[in-house]
């Protein structure tokens, strides 16, 4: 019988192994994680301030914004501590945490936009009853059924990986405990492993998938509709924000998770690994903030109030 313990700790190689690449890459990615965190940060605390943004859709932005900065947490601290050392060492538990908290907030982030698009559904479609669907108790509905299946699965993915045995090379080519970079590694049959964590990826993401898809079907065909270009216009602009999300994710997700790891090249699940861990949890905030007016009205108004105390005037 094969024994699983004899890798210990995994050797994680970094973003890259170009020296002249790696002060200019902790330089750019610091400061992508410092917008990360505070354009994250500061969508929650507006949304809390501001009681004009206590409605549901704004509940589901200020979870989003959480979710954004938990999974990226998870990720680029690994990632800038392998630029400044180079080859980064971390223990064979650290990694199963890593890999179990950014499964968790990964799959919240897959339900929590489908969830958003049914919010956007009874917006659009059903204005007249929309605050008498969208009750307390729907909005906490949808929100903590997400983190169920976000536990659910990252218990079946890190279930799945680490039953298996590492004998062989303990070296990942990645910057961070990713799933088909630890597979890789993996001297065990791991064919039925694959096609279970396959199928178990493809069942959530593409459920989420279809009820934005059938959300947005509706919603379009009600714009349609619309007699009043004014209308037509802030329709337009309140779905905007969330399918540019969308879109964001689900492209980088799909092309990850959605095939074998005997199909991944390394250099290429990198380069979507940083966008989808660094890039869209920094790109949300801003994605939302800058084509939303209640967000700019409400940042505004906390800042006007900011400078009273401090006697600033312009």
């Amino acid at each position: 019988m094969e024994n699983r313990t004899e890798v210990t700790q995994f050797i994680l190689l970094g973003l890259t192994d170009a020296p002249e690449l790696q002060t200019p890459f902790l330089v750019m990615f610091t400061l992508i994680y410092l917008i990360n965190v505070g354009g994250n940060l500061g969508m929650i605390t507006l949304i809390l301030l501001d009681s004009r943004l206590h409605t549901p859709m704004y509940f589901f932005l200020s979870n989003l914004s959480l979710v954004d900065l938990c999974y990226s947490s998870a990720v680029i601290p690994t990632a800038l501590a392998g630029l400044l050392v180079g080859e980064h060492a971390i223990s064979y538990s650290a990694c199963a945490a890593q890999m179990f908290i950014f499964a968790v907030f990964a799959t919240v982030e897959n339900f929590l936009l489908a969830s958003m698009a049914y919010d956007r559904y009874i917006a659009v479609c059903k204005p007249l009853h929309y605050m008498t669907t969208m009750t307390a108790g729907v909005c906490a509905f949808l929100t903590v059924g997400p983190y169920i299946c976000g536990l659910l699965n990252a218990s079946i993915h890190v279930g799945e990986i680490f039953s298996l045995s590492f004998c062989m090379s303990n070296v990942v080519h990645h910057f961070f405990c990713d799933v088909p970079a630890i597979m890789s590694l993996s001297c065990s049959d791991r064919h039925v492993h694959e096609m279970v964590l396959v199928y178990v990826a493809i069942f959530f993401i593409f459920f989420a998938l279809l009820v934005i898809l059938i959300s947005y079907m509706f919603i379009f065909a009600t714009i349609l509709t619309m007699r009043s270009s004014q209308g037509y216009q802030k329709t337009l602009s309140t779905c905007a924000s969330h399918l540019t999300a969308v879109s964001i994710f689900y492209g980088t997700i799909i092309f990850m998770y959605v095939q074998p790891s005997s199909s991944h090249s390394m250099e290429t699940d990198k380069t979507a690994s940083v966008f989808y861990t660094m890039i869209i949890p920094m790109l949300n905030p801003l994605v939302y903030s800058l084509r939303n007016k209640e967000v700019k009205r409400a940042f505004k108004k906390i800042v006007e109030k900011a400078k009273l105390p401090l006697g600033i005037t312009f």
